[in-house]
């Protein structure tokens, strides 16, 4: 697949801490960016019944009817509906991109997720992380360092094994670029060789994104699926 293209579908996605080896270089070119900066708290929050129907819409409602729902506040995510499935659903916020994607405080960026359990207790802490951080006024590089420290003294678990997610929803806003991109599911784990999934490969359906020289060293698998979690048809994907 090509790589520049791939790169750019990795920023539509809101992979969290999937940030480029030269993360902690100079941020001076944010000023050139269309978002240089986090815009005042207020336009990244929701109407709290709006954000639980678009976290939900994350899944097919088979999943999500009985899924936790978490909805952002304004002192970080909170508990808004109880599940019974294991499965959280919630909507993640433009700062879960790479570091140096131009969105990073796009104050439109709403990219629901529904994780499984596994999902739930190794890969939430980290969208929670980058939230918390946000929230307390960190800069860019600032997070970057609080990420790896946090990574170092253990405090953000693992992949767990099976951990995955569905990103199915039709209302997504994942980039200005391309709003909606395609509906997928998510597959985390820790640093594994992209071969082993046959990731990558001429006319294999899967993705891959290896975060070695990230804080927390990752594998994202993405896996395109043809419909929305409405069960409309969606966009075929082409590599």
């Amino acid at each position: 697949m090509n790589r520049t293209r791939f790169a750019v579908l990795v920023s539509l996605i809101f992979v969290p801490i999937l940030v480029a080896a030269g993360a902690l270089r100079t941020w001076a070119e944010d000023n050139k960016a269309p978002y240089p900066s986090m815009a005042p708290l207020d336009q990244y929050l929701m109407e709290r019944d709006a954000e639980i129907a678009l976290a939900r819409s994350a899944a097919p409602e088979s999943i999500s009817q009985d899924a936790e729902v978490l909805v952002l506040g304004t002192h970080g995510y909170e508990t808004a509906a109880k599940g019974k499935n294991g499965f959280v659903c919630t909507v993640q916020r433009s700062w879960i991109a790479p570091f140096d994607d131009p969105g990073f405080w796009n104050p439109k960026g709403r990219a629901p997720v529904c994780l499984n359990a596994p999902a739930a207790r190794s890969y939430l802490p980290l969208i929670l992380k980058r939230t918390e951080l946000v929230l307390a006024g960190r800069s860019k590089a600032q997070m970057f360092e609080d990420l790896k420290a946090a990574v170092d003294r253990k405090e953000l678990p693992a992949m767990e094994s099976g951990a995955m997610c569905y990103m199915m929803s039709k209302q997504a806003y994942l980039s200005d670029r391309d709003p909606r991109w395609h509906p997928h599911l998510m597959f985390f784990a820790p640093l594994t060789d992209p071969a082993a999934w046959g990731a990558d490969l001429s006319g294999s359906p899967i993705l891959a994104f290896n975060g070695k020289d990230n804080p927390e060293p990752i594998t994202v698998f993405l896996i395109p699926v043809g419909q929305w979690s409405d069960g409309t048809p969606a966009p075929m994907f082409a590599q």
